[in-house]
């Protein structure tokens, strides 16, 4: 008996974006039923439903968010879906109990599949036909189950089905509780799939990661390489639909570790450059989900590292205060105006359209090109109105102001930052320095925020009026001094004076008078003159002006070459312009309450400004000593002070931070004892007293060293005698100088280095230094004196069996000389009749055998 039911349901194509004509097209339904009764088990009845769809294509997509931000895909739900659907609505409900019927796993697989697709056609139609669907609490359960199945066109069905009830919010736990997670994770596993059938297991998973909870057990399971892997895919619907639940799952925190180390950046800033057609949506998705990770600064470094900047976004009405120079003369981005080649008259003006196109055999670099480039693009975009506008139809309004960002491309990037830094308005002034001071993480940026000019905008803004603004300012360009090459630029840009006014201003401990410090201290550098000799990248000197050969009789070019040749004269300038008692008054009094950290730049700061002699009286006028004294009880107190044993990491950062603190502060004492003026006004032995206590602490052998100079060169102006019984050359001699030797034996690559640290090791001993063998076996000598021995030279041997025998003359020392493996060797010394055999047979004899 053959039954034929003829049902129409017409449904709207829910995707408005696809405008195609869609033709009706008539399906049959063929569905098998066993009835079961006393005469036979075998009778079966077939029900042919016609179906008929109102359209071809039944795939759509539309947008819709939760409280947490995230987007899944829903079928849409309007008015007109509802009324066109509500007549037809009444013949059709009827057979969704048949269809959810024929899902059980008692039916046959073809019958389950037809359902399976007449469920996922009618689901299609709203929210109240997902409605119908789902008061069968069985459906899901079933849906679910033919994940399972071989056929692709029931696993597209079934995933379809779970795809739009997922897009509904009082449905998706029903759902993710089914096991659809799971079934999803194992169909997408499979090698031979379809691109339907992943794009539609993937959209469930994007519903799906819109809850919190789901999200998590969404990135602990296997499906995270797949997603990744789904990135790469031909068919762009499916990257689209993987980099959606990527996206949504960056919202949760608790994600980002496992994210990244599965390396989703890299794949995501890829797909985020490309420009490839029909990338739109994918790139979408992959700069929210690179935005969330940008939260977080140490993945804010990867993304740099992939090329791509944040960015503020400040609002398209900010760039019209944008001014185009458009009728002046070319120049490049940091300021450096392009010279006319020619004299003569263009007749067309193609003088000036082609100038710097041709330059006898100088060659553009990389750097400036790709500067001259973004600058272009950034500035066409502003003058045309278009800057913005995709980012600000696209941003979320739920997100924070404070956090409205988007991520370009490098070159696009630094160029936009550097455009925002000369607009009028000041937050967007200073979000964008925040943003400078934020990317300025390795060399190839901070020289590509140099090329762009963001130099000269910066220095010009340290003397804006408004604090908000200098303070982020301040900020870049600490950042950006870090690189020798940029912090030369910022120098010739006279911000000097500016900064020591704002240091005058800003109190004594604040993050703001750190970074002055730091930007005045790489200026104002003692051994800056020393450093330019090894320095190989010198600013203005390797890499000039374009027409710099052409023109290198100029007097540009000459002034140019002779800068770059006159450390020492811009040292001296500034000594004599920058200095006055204020500015000295403000160094000293951080000097005697900061941190150890600022009291290290200012005794740096302090010594460059001595180098005038003229300047030596000033700084001794203002009480230098006191701040002297300051510096080295405090830091002793530092050391000396209980420390809790369960925090040894803070102990040893303390007395690192103190060492280089007392080191720098050695070594300005040092210089000013030159001055008899200033030896006269300091209390000799008060000084000498805490230098000789800071000497026998536990601050590292490295800070030692201007300690032990300053020490030295303090007793000499108290007597002349200078031999080891003096006790404080013989406490120089005990604790700095016998640790760095031994400690240049330990750590030196170098066989010549060693050797000669050893025969001076030797020398100190043979003189007979008190408590030098004991300061040697203090110190762990013992071991490397060993190992020095065995693969030395044969002076290198010699002194170092000359100490060990010292050393083994007090019996304590004869385990340690033991364990180090001394007697095998001191055995293959002696049998082998070298030079030193006689040494060693002797050091053999003291050793308890």
């Amino acid at each position: 008996m053959a039954l034929i039911i003829s049902t129409q349901i017409q449904l709207k194509p829910s995707n408005p974006l696809q405008n195609q004509i869609l033709h009706p097209q008539v399906g049959f339904v063929t569905v098998r039923t066993k009835k079961t009764n006393c005469f036979s088990s075998d009778n079966v009845n077939h029900y042919r439903f016609k179906l008929r769809i109102g359209y071809k294509d039944s795939i759509f997509r539309t947008r819709v968010s939760d409280d947490s931000g995230a987007i899944p895909f829903q079928p849409s739900s309007s008015a007109d879906v509802d009324a066109r659907g509500r007549s037809s609505s009444g013949s059709s409900d009827g057979y969704v109990a048949l269809f959810v019927r024929m899902l059980g796993l008692d039916n046959d697989p073809l019958d389950r599949e037809q359902a399976v697709v007449a469920l996922w056609k009618y689901s299609l139609g709203g929210k109240k036909c997902i409605d119908n669907v789902m008061q069968f609490h069985g459906a899901v359960n079933l849906t679910v189950n033919l994940l399972k199945s071989d056929s692709d066109s029931a696993c597209e069905a079934a995933a379809g089905i779970l795809r739009t009830i997922s897009s509904i919010n009082v449905y998706r736990n029903t759902v993710a509780e089914s096991g659809a997670v799971e079934e999803i994770t194992s169909m997408l596993r499979r090698t031979s799939l379809s691109s339907n059938v992943k794009e539609q297991g993937l959209c469930t998973l994007w519903n799906l990661s819109v809850d919190e909870n789901i999200r998590v057990k969404i990135a602990n399971s296997e499906l995270l390489p797949l997603l990744i892997k789904f990135l790469e895919d031909e068919d762009v619907q499916v990257k689209e639909a993987a980099g959606g639940v990527l996206s949504n799952l960056a919202l949760s925190n608790s994600n980002h570790k496992i994210m990244v180390e599965i390396g989703v950046i890299p794949k995501l800033a890829n797909l985020l450059k490309s420009n490839e057609e029909g990338y739109k949506v994918i790139r979408k998705e992959a700069r929210n989900a690179l935005l969330e990770f940008a939260k977080d600064d140490y993945y804010r470094i990867l993304l740099l590292d992939e090329g791509l900047v944040l960015v503020p976004l400040i609002g398209a009405a900010a760039y019209k205060s944008f001014k185009p120079a458009l009728h002046s003369w070319p120049s490049l981005p940091d300021g450096t105006n392009l010279e006319q080649s020619s004299t003569a008259p263009s007749r067309y003006g193609a003088s000036e359209l082609l100038i710097g196109l041709n330059i006898e055999d100088q060659k553009l670099d990389e750097a400036k090109k790709n500067a001259i480039v973004g600058r272009t693009q950034q500035q066409f975009l502003a003058r045309i109105g278009a800057i913005e506008m995709e980012d600000e139809n696209k941003s979320d309004p739920k997100s924070s102001s404070s956090w409205r960002f988007t991520l370009l491309p490098w070159v696009d990037g630094v160029a936009r930052l550097v455009l925002i830094l000369g607009l009028d308005d000041e937050s967007a002034i200073a979000r964008a320095a925040d943003s400078i001071a934020d990317s300025s993480v390795n060399e190839h940026i901070r020289l590509s925020f140099k090329e762009a000019g963001a130099i000269n905008h910066l220095s010009q803004l340290l003397n804006h009026p408004n604090e908000t603004v200098r303070l982020p300012v301040i900020r870049a360009l600490e950042r950006l001094s870090i690189s020798n090459d940029v912090c030369q630029i910022i120098e010739r840009e006279g911000v000097v004076y500016p900064l020591i006014n704002s240091l005058m201003q800003f109190e004594t401990s604040g993050s703001s008078t750190e970074m002055i410090l730091n930007i005045l201290n790489r200026i104002l550098d003692p051994d800056k003159e020393m450093k330019s000799k090894f320095y190989d990248g010198p600013v203005n000197a390797s890499k000039k002006g374009w027409n710099a050969t052409r023109n290198s009789q100029s007097p540009g070019y000459l002034n140019e070459m002779a800068e770059s040749k006159s450390t020492s004269s811009v040292q001296t300038m500034y000594v004599r312009d920058v200095v006055n008692s204020a500015f000295l008054a403000r160094i000293i009094e951080i000097l005697k309450t900061s941190s150890p950290n600022l009291q290290k730049k200012a005794a740096s700061i302090l010594e460059f400004v001595i180098v005038d002699d003229a300047c030596v009286e000033m700084v001794i006028s203002v009480d230098v000593a006191s701040g002297l004294v300051c510096v080295f009880q405090q830091r002793l107190s530092d050391i000396e002070a209980d420390t809790d044993v369960q925090r040894p990491e803070l102990l040893a950062l303390q007395v690192e931070e103190a060492g280089q603190a007392i080191s720098a502060a050695s070594r300005l004492f040092t210089r000013l004892l030159d001055s008899e003026h200033f030896r006269s006004t300091i209390d000799t032995q008060h000084f000498m007293h805490l230098l000789r206590k800071i000497l026998i602490s536990e601050i590292p052998i490295c800070y030692k060293d201007w300690v032990a100079s300053c020490l030295v060169k303090l007793s000499s102006f108290s007597g002349p005698n200078l031999d080891f019984e003096n006790p404080v050359n013989m406490e120089v001699t005990l604790y700095e100088t016998i640790p760095r030797l031994i400690e240049q034996i330990k750590t030196s690559s170098s066989p010549e280095l060693q050797e000669a640290a050893v025969i001076e090791l030797n020398r100190i001993i043979s003189e007979g230094v008190v408590d030098s063998t004991r300061a040697v076996a203090a110190q762990g000598g013992i071991f490397p004196l060993v190992k020095l021995i065995e693969e030395g030279s044969n002076r290198a041997m010699e002194a170092g069996l000359s100490i060990l025998y010292n050393l083994s003359m007090d019996s304590e020392n004869h385990a340690a000389i033991t364990s180090a493996g001394a007697v095998p060797i001191l055995r293959r010394i002696v049998l082998s009749q070298k030079p030193q055999w006689t040494r060693a047979l002797h050091l053999l004899r003291t050793l308890p055998t």
